[in-house]
């Protein structure tokens, strides 16, 4: 092109790529073109899921996906409180019998005493099938296609989609034993093998077995593979093609909600096999990469540097919306489906975002479909009225986005080392100065001040949602609250101060060495908010006189303080695995301390009559016997004081009016296949929360053609002088 002809056109091209630029999707539009009308969730993720194997997998990031593939017998009602478990894969909630040390069976109401073994029969639902896997992919003669694969064969393979031919099968009661198995392999690792051992019979010898029966590991590859069909186990077994039997040692009802964990979900052989040939592990094809289930989901894409997404699963057997939930639900539109066959939404796209400030612009641009609320945020988000209620700010609500609040099932406590001189022991001295220290470090503050108020200061080692946790004045803790004017008042410095005179540290001066005391704590420091925590926790104990020495550290060190018990004071928090107050109260049992028994009791705590009802509570039923001698418990640790309690957090989301079928559920992680997008309208608002600001680029183009104009002047004179004859 002539520069004289670029130069005149240079504007009319600009505004030729502006007028092709606009059309209806969005100039920012992250996502392909033909997903605009899909019915797709929208979310996030910011850290690869290191484990998507049921047998190794226990954190909340993994169970995102893996709860939406895999389908343990149960699950939790997605409406009602308090939560309630019913079937999944199962035909039924299972109700245990009772047997002796004969083996004979005994009465359901007989004393937990007398009980040798519970047995659970669980019979599952015929026709479910597991998703397409080449795990499962036959020739023409009904011979697996991909079980028995050389070098050769791998030749070219590099992903789970390049195998061109896939299969299926049913569902039967084997792959649930296979799985329970898999729990005591050695090398799988599985975190709840400790706590199965405890409970499953046999579990124990089981895992000696599997050692004694395996094949030697082959360096760089996948374990060989062990037919762990082969291997016995009177544990768990196989009645018919539908049915399935587990013997637990004693009584332990809270078995119950272990089989509402992926760690009890099915696992057919063959996938198994599959994965074990040589050559699979160096290519990523693992299970913990590409798992195998039969729920409303698949993983059709893992690619963690990017996106994961979730498909639906084209054999899924098919589940009903609830038709029944909690007064309030049907006016919330949370029963407008029921009946209503799942899942609704064809995929979910879990985009990568590792910083906060673009994944909030890309929710409030609509390309997310719910979020969260960082600090940063959360001034332009909430506003809290005269009772201190969280309301939406104007800005929220004129976008039609909602608010979902609820108090989280978990505690972060501050825990006493009870073996440590000072501040442990059973002493009565030991007591007052823990009491004192719980009055003075003003929990409700720390909430307003880095949680902006997202949080209950703790009363117990309960949290509310579960049995036993009681609210009012009944509730509070006695040794740090009073109650006036219906609400729990924190205990005035004074008293503090006095309790820590009773102990032989008036005003905070330790007698013998002639100082003030000095305590320490073991800091594991995260965040820019790290600092500014550890000066507020500074200023709590300085109150009382007393210096607080910290002691920073990475995690790894500071989980090895905690196993040798060489910590002062630490803070730790727990997240409740299932609904039952056993999950928190075994935190202070005295035989899973951290040191004595490497158990979960990090503040290693033992009080004998805590202990001995602990064993009596742990295999009661709900009701008023039990919720007696937990009040007791509660009672004694609160004496004790080996925890300044905390805070039980509250959980704050965003999400758009676009999505239905929301309602927190703290124990269901399957949630997923109950959601509903309209997708219609959300595109609609994409387009209107994402018009393009034109008038930059418009003046731009006046300017570049106003600016070409004297350049094509003096290139025409220029031109026509040329052409003159000499």
């Amino acid at each position: 092109m002539r520069l004289g002809l670029l130069l005149a056109s240079l504007p009319a091209l600009l505004l030729t790529s502006l007028l092709s630029a606009c059309g209806d999707t969005p100039w920012n539009h992250p996502y392909p073109r033909d997903q605009a009308g899909a019915d797709v969730l929208y979310a996030s993720f910011s850290e690869r899921p290191k484990h998507l194997d049921p047998a190794r997998s226990y954190s909340s990031n993994e169970y995102v996906f893996i709860a939406q593939i895999y389908e343990p017998p149960l699950q939790y009602h997605f409406l009602k409180r308090p939560y309630e478990l019913v079937p999944l894969s199962a035909t039924q909630v299972p109700v245990p019998t009772y047997r002796d040390a004969d083996d004979k069976p005994l009465p359901a109401d007989t004393s937990a005493e007398k009980i040798a073994y519970s047995e659970y029969l669980i019979r599952i639902r015929p026709g479910i099938r597991y998703q397409p896997h080449p795990a499962f992919a036959k020739d023409e003669g009904g011979r697996p296609r991909y079980l028995d694969l050389t070098a050769a064969d791998l030749t070219g393979i590099n992903r789970l989609s390049d195998f061109p031919h896939q299969g299926t099968r049913e569902l039967t009661a084997e792959d649930f034993v296979y799985q329970i198995k898999r729990l005591a392999v050695p090398w799988l690792h599985s975190p709840i093998a400790g706590t199965m051992k405890e409970h499953i019979h046999d579990f124990a010898a089981l895992a000696e077995r599997i050692e004694q029966a395996a094949p030697a590991p082959i360096p760089g590859e996948a374990r060989p593979f062990l037919d762990l069909r082969t291997v016995p186990f009177a544990g768990a077994q196989v009645v018919d093609r539908y049915s399935y039997r587990i013997r637990i040692e004693g009584k332990y009802p809270q078995f119950l909600y272990w089989l509402a964990m992926p760690f009890f979900a099915p696992i057919p052989w063959e996938a198994d096999r599959f994965y074990a040939q040589p050559g699979m592990k160096r290519r990523n094809l693992t299970l913990d990469w590409y798992p195998v289930g039969t729920g409303a989901f698949w993983l059709e894409e893992n690619n963690p540097n990017l996106r994961m997404v979730l498909a639906r699963n084209p054999n899924f057997h098919g589940e009903s919306y609830p038709a029944q939930g909690m007064p309030g639900d049907e006016a919330a539109g949370l029963l407008a489906d029921a009946g209503r066959p799942l899942p609704f939404i064809e995929r979910a796209v879990y985009s990568l975002e590792k910083e906060n400030i673009p994944y909030w612009n890309k929710f409030l641009q609509g390309y997310y479909d719910s979020s969260g609320i960082s600090s940063d945020a959360f001034d332009q988000v909430i506003q809290f009225s005269g009772q201190g209620e969280a309301l939406l700010t104007d800005r929220m609500r004129e976008k039609g986005i909602g608010l979902r609040t609820a108090v989280l099932t978990s505690i972060y406590y501050m825990g006493f080392n009870m073996r440590d001189p000072v501040v442990g022991g059973d002493s009565e001295r030991a007591r007052l100065l823990r009491r004192a220290i719980s009055i003075a470090v003003d929990y409700e503050e720390f909430i307003a001040i880095f949680a902006n108020g997202r949080g209950i200061a703790a009363q117990g080692p309960i949290p509310p949602g579960i049995f036993g946790y009681r609210e009012g004045k009944p509730g509070i803790n006695p040794y740090v609250y009073s109650w006036r004017d219906g609400r729990a008042v924190r205990r005035g410095l004074e008293e503090a101060q006095d309790l820590l005179a009773q102990a032989g540290y008036p005003r905070g001066r330790d007698p013998a060495m002639g100082k003030a005391l000095s305590l320490n704590y073991e800091a594991v420091v995260q965040g820019p908010d790290g600092k500014a925590r550890l000066s507020w926790l500074r200023k709590q104990f300085k109150k009382l006189g007393i210096q607080l020495v910290v002691r920073a550290t990475d995690y790894n060190r500071f989980q090895e303080k905690m196993r040798k018990g060489t910590g002062q004071i630490f803070i730790r928090g727990w997240n409740a695995d299932y609904p039952d107050p056993e999950n928190f109260l075994f935190l202070l049992y005295g035989p899973n301390s951290k040191v004595a028994g490497g158990g979960e009791n990090s503040s290693n705590y033992a009080n004998p009559r805590f202990d001995a009802l602990f064993e009596q509570m742990k295999s009661m039923d709900n009701g008023p016997e039990r919720r007696a001698v937990i009040d007791e418990m509660v009672e004694i640790a609160r004496r004790d004081a080996p925890w300044l309690w905390g805070r039980y957090p509250k959980a704050f989301s965003l999400y758009h009016g676009w999505v239905g079928n929301l309602k927190p559920n703290l124990m269901a992680n399957n949630a997923l296949k109950y959601c509903r997008v309209d997708a219609a309208r959300r595109e609609r608002l994409r387009r209107e929360w994402n018009r393009p600001v034109l008038w930059p680029l418009w003046l731009t183009a006046g300017l570049l053609a106003v600016g070409a104009l004297p350049a094509v002047r003096v290139f025409r004179r220029r031109e026509r002088r040329a052409a003159l004859p000499p």
